[in-house]
């Protein structure tokens, strides 16, 4: 039996070009899937707060989505290396994002 997933759609829209010249692209689509609420890893890291709401939703969705593909991928060589450095700053950034006791 499989572990139970929850199932995201992620919509990726190109609102502005640097340059007037440059076209803007079509939105870019994803759907996946991941063990954890990423809505609720979400909120932990933005009541951390040591980063703005907007880029703890960046980096909180970043970090999941990356690891993700080196999950999925541990026996690539291109990922090799990564693996490890990125656990440690997972661990790390778990320690950030505990709730802090009042």
């Amino acid at each position: 039996m499989s572990k139970r997933q929850h199932e995201y759609r992620l919509t990726l829209e190109h609102q502005a070009a640097s340059s007037p010249e440059q076209p803007l692209h079509e939105p870019l689509v994803l759907d996946f899937t991941n063990h954890d609420d990423l809505f609720a890893i979400v909120q932990r890291v933005q009541n951390a707060n040591f980063l703005t709401s907007s880029q703890a939703a960046e980096m909180a969705l970043g970090v999941k989505l990356l690891g993700n593909v080196l999950l999925s991928n541990r026996e690539h060589p291109l990922f090799t290396e990564l693996s490890q450095a990125f656990g440690e700053f997972v661990q790390k950034l778990k320690s950030h994002a505990q709730p802090k006791p009042e």
